[in-house]
């Protein structure tokens, strides 16, 4: 029998370029008065733009111009960047930071995981079972949630809850309070099903909730939008929507065909707000496109933004349904960081933010008293930093009146027994700098417990 032979082929290959070319980041506080800029060049590689984006935008920094190209194979980069106060970034330990995590990965980025800046995921928590909830929501929903965790004796370390839509998709980080990590199969086994009760409601069909467990190593926010995204959310985007949103908070969305280039040019106009150039690479990368060249600008609560794309097949967006589609999934993903938010600010919200001595069953206590004082939560984040539970809910009334202020202040004065509390009325006129207060405002955990003592 002939001997067949296969060439070799050297594993490390992939990594040669990198290797002879490793990425330079500079980070630059001289050219530009008013911010500060971060130049990354680099060897490309699928999934390079949003990596860069996740980092900047889990610092919380404010976006206020970029410029991407990455024709050749290779990526050069500039973004313009501010902290949430609108000044330059100088602080020594965030620039240091900056070009470990921007630079050649064999620098060492252990700082990452302790980062105060940071987002709270995976790397960060330890020991610890991550839930992923999607459904449909109605008031009370998360409340019910957490009640289950509570009797089951699980601690909730961190979650992010968006909804959109009227779906719901939860990710929160769970371990047991007497062991630690979650390994009794039979306890999550029973988890699962009670979860799974309470998302379906009155109705029996499965495809309405869905509960799953993963130990993964995706960014909250990405997997938030693949949640929703394989949920079809966007199918209700725009005049099938359930909100009835301002004309200010519809972006303005367009893909037109560049013959010279071959490429498809998508062009977002919209009110700004942080991470919104996350939630788009993010969703265009999930999608299976692959961004060539793009520009991005702000000037002051406008955004426009502009994408030349293709396929990850080299294919173009030939066909109006593919447009029709891209548009709609761009269009959800601007909207489900805000989109229940900009309904707190027509119904008169308020956020919530708390911090309190983290035990079992505080996440049940405070959406439980939220639920019988009839506030519904739209959005809500949970963090644990040591033995601190730092909470941030944004509530609007159950029935869809603004939110009456004296029921605010009794709640205050029932949770603040136990707790730390910060009341923050949402502003209603959309031009106000208060609504462009809330619309730069990310869950940001780093500096709550100082705003707190402030």
């Amino acid at each position: 029998m002939a001997t067949v032979c296969w060439p070799y082929f050297d594993p490390e290959y992939e990594n040669f370029s990198n290797r002879i070319n490793p990425p330079r980041v500079s980070v630059d506080n001289a050219s530009c008065h008013d911010c500060t800029l971060i130049k990354v060049d680099s060897v490309n590689k699928p999934g390079i733009l949003l990596e860069l984006v996740q980092i900047l935008t889990d610092l919380d920094f404010i976006i206020t111009k970029a410029y991407i190209s990455s024709d050749g194979g290779w990526f050069m980069d500039v973004f313009h960047v501010t902290d949430q106060q609108g000044k330059k970034i100088t602080d020594i330990k965030t620039i240091d930071f900056i070009e470990k995590a921007l630079g050649p990965k064999g620098q060492s980025t252990d700082g990452a995981k302790s980062w105060p800046a940071k987002r709270i995921g995976v790397h960060s928590i330890g020991d610890h079972t991550a839930i992923e909830l999607i459904g449909r929501d109605r008031p009370g929903l998360l409340s019910e949630i957490s009640a289950v965790l509570a009797n089951l004796q699980f601690n909730v370390i961190a979650a992010e809850v968006w909804t959109h839509n009227r779906r719901i998709a939860c990710v929160l980080y769970v371990n047991d309070a007497a062991t630690g990590a979650v390994d009794n199969p039979n306890k999550l086994s029973l988890m699962e099903e009670q979860l799974k009760n309470i998302l379906r409601g009155c109705e029996n069909d499965e495809k309405v909730a869905r509960t799953s467990f993963s130990m993964g190593f995706t960014h909250m926010d990405r997997r938030l939008h693949q949640m929703l995204f394989a949920d079809r959310d966007y199918e209700c985007t725009g005049v099938m929507a359930d909100v009835d949103y301002p004309p200010c908070f519809r972006p303005k969305i367009s893909i037109e065909r560049c013959e010279e280039k071959g490429y498809s040019v998508v062009s977002v106009s919209c009110k700004d707000r942080a991470k919104l150039m996350f939630d788009i690479v993010c969703t265009l990368t999930d999608m299976q496109y692959v961004v060539f060249h793009a520009t991005i600008s702000s000037d002051g609560p406008h955004a426009s933004q502009e994408y030349f794309i293709r396929h990850m097949d080299g294919c173009t967006l030939d066909t109006e349904a593919e447009k029709e589609r891209v548009i709609k999934c761009i269009e959800a993903a601007i909207q489900r960081r805000v989109s229940e938010l900009s309904t707190c600010i027509v119904a008169m919200g308020v956020s919530l933010e708390l911090c309190a001595k983290d035990r079992v069953g505080l996440l049940s206590e405070v959406t439980r008293i939220l639920r019988e004082n009839g506030l519904t939560v739209c959005r809500a984040a949970v963090s644990t930093i040591g033995e601190q539970a730092l909470n941030v809910f944004y509530v609007r009334d159950a029935s869809g009146n603004p939110v009456d202020m004296k029921i605010v202040e009794a709640l205050r004065k029932e949770i603040g027994q136990t707790m730390m509390v910060k009341v923050k009325r949402v502003a209603t006129d959309a031009e106000t700098p208060e609504t462009r207060g809330w619309a730069k405002t990310g869950f940001f955990f780093g500096n709550l417990l100082e705003r707190f003592l402030s």
